[in-house]
């Protein structure tokens, strides 16, 4: 069994909850990986060449996969795509319903300047710098579901008080996903407060020994 963290938007396997899960896995012998997501320009991400590097960093042997906001929705669209392969999802703050959530967000007249400039400023957190990220994201991603039909058992754990993807949305994948287990926590979205508690779940999600 592989496993795998997916980080997420403008994140790296340099983060925070990167490096949590991988010093908690090497206490316990184990080793997990974290692909660096978008490789290349981060202009050119798309949600396509994130589960390219997904499919690539999974092989062909079966997997469990830790996600992140939108490392958690490109776990759940790989699971739906793969649901051989895919043993088991713990999910934080995934970021379901993009695009049309993130379009929800923008003030009047900002998707219509995406669109005719080709490009739209926001935060670089790996770079830790102002970037642009192409419209291309927003096309690629239309083509992929809300909420993806999983079959295998899945583990979400979302914060209250986040105002990134509210909390809404997971409950609503739930609802939808028979073997998913919905737990709120008093968190952000960041949900770096809680990690403790989060590794404790997932560790007994996955089955391993204390």
């Amino acid at each position: 069994m592989r496993y795998l963290y997916l980080h997420g938007f403008g994140s790296s396997p340099d983060s925070q909850k990167a490096r949590f899960f991988a010093e908690q896995f090497a206490a316990l012998g184990r080793r997990i990986e974290c692909p660096r997501l978008v490789p290349g320009p981060f202009s050119e991400m798309t949600l396509s060449g994130q589960l390219e590097v997904i499919q690539a960093a999974a092989g062909d042997g079966e997997v469990c996969l830790i996600g992140s906001s939108m490392g958690g929705y490109l776990a759940s669209i790989f699971a739906a795509q793969c649901p051989g392969q895919v043993a088991r999802l713990a999910l934080m703050a995934p970021a379901f319903g993009f695009p049309d959530r993130w379009i929800r967000q923008l003030a009047p007249g900002e998707f219509e300047r995406w669109r005719d400039d080709g490009f739209y400023p926001v935060y670089n957190y790996a770079a830790e710098r102002e970037d642009r990220i192409g419209f291309g994201l927003y096309e690629d991603a239309a083509a992929y579901d809300d909420f993806p039909q999983i079959g295998c058992p899945a583990l979400i754990h979302h914060g209250r008080r986040d105002e990134t993807v509210p909390v809404s949305y997971s409950e609503e994948f739930a609802a939808l996903c028979p073997s998913a287990e919905l737990r709120l926590l008093e968190s952000d979205h960041r949900l770096t407060d809680v990690l403790p508690q989060i590794w404790s779940d997932v560790r007994a999600f996955f089955g391993f020994e204390r």
